[in-house]
């Protein structure tokens, strides 16, 4: 336990760093083995990304669906590029690692593909997100925003001048703000996550949120127009392990 404990705290100092990059990674799992994938994160990987210069920074399962029952999401940061690429070729060789995942897998394979895997940077207006009081019912938002051609601008303003000010007005809690690294989604997709106190909660917040005199003004001011598809959304749980919640 009071290895645990360390390893959150140092997750939790490091979470987000201006100048690091950030990996969001999507894992899914053959039916049934969420549990065993779980498991495996909390009792070695977190220790072994920490050994190998990989930053925790949280850990989250989708609360709807079949996602519930078969999909992680998590959130790491790196130094840089190079060192995202040296991490994780050290951490794939470690006889450590090797020996975790053959373990794991006696009964059959946890993942059913190869994780999916975002680099990000965060944006010039992300918060500082710092862990508060928390209640079971705490959930959180991932969200994934796609510009019309030569908006992500346009976008990015409206956030860092209005939106996350109305969003906080109406309950909803920035945890952080990101922008993928790679072509094409460099150049239209903004990538965020926030927390609500519950599902209701959430949606009374977005419903407040749409019918607030102020981000109507904002939202036609801003020259952001439509986005380029509607905004796709995932809520999620953290899991036991995540420094954030």
């Amino acid at each position: 336990m009071k290895r645990f404990t360390t390893l959150l705290v140092t997750c939790l100092l490091g979470q987000f760093s201006f100048g690091a990059v950030h990996e969001l990674r999507t894992y899914v799992t053959n039916p049934g083995k969420l549990d065993n994938l779980n498991a495996r994160f909390r009792d070695h990987t977190l220790g072994l990304f920490n050994k190998h210069g990989i930053k925790s920074v949280g850990y989250w399962v989708p609360t709807d669906g079949e996602k519930s029952k078969n999909t992680l999401i998590y959130v790491i940061t790196h130094e840089s590029r190079d060192a995202a690429k040296a991490s994780w070729k050290a951490f794939g060789s470690d006889p450590a690692w090797k020996k975790v995942a053959r373990e794991s897998q006696v009964d059959g394979k946890i993942l059913a593909k190869r994780p999916d895997s975002v680099y990000m940077n965060e944006t010039d207006y992300s918060t500082d997100w710092k862990n508060g009081k928390t209640e079971k019912d705490d959930v959180f938002e991932l969200r994934i925003y796609k510009a019309a051609k030569g908006k992500l601008g346009k976008l990015d303003a409206r956030f860092r001048d209005h939106t996350i000010r109305i969003f906080e007005k109406h309950g909803m809690k920035s945890v952080a703000y990101w922008h993928p690294m790679d072509e094409p989604d460099s150049k239209d997709t903004l990538i965020y996550i926030i927390k609500h106190d519950n599902r209701e909660a959430a949606k009374k917040s977005w419903k407040d949120f749409i019918a607030d005199p102020e981000w109507k003004k904002a939202a036609k001011q801003s020259g952001v127009g439509r986005l380029a598809k509607p905004p796709a959304a995932t809520y999620m749980k953290p899991t036991d392990y995540s420094a954030i919640h």
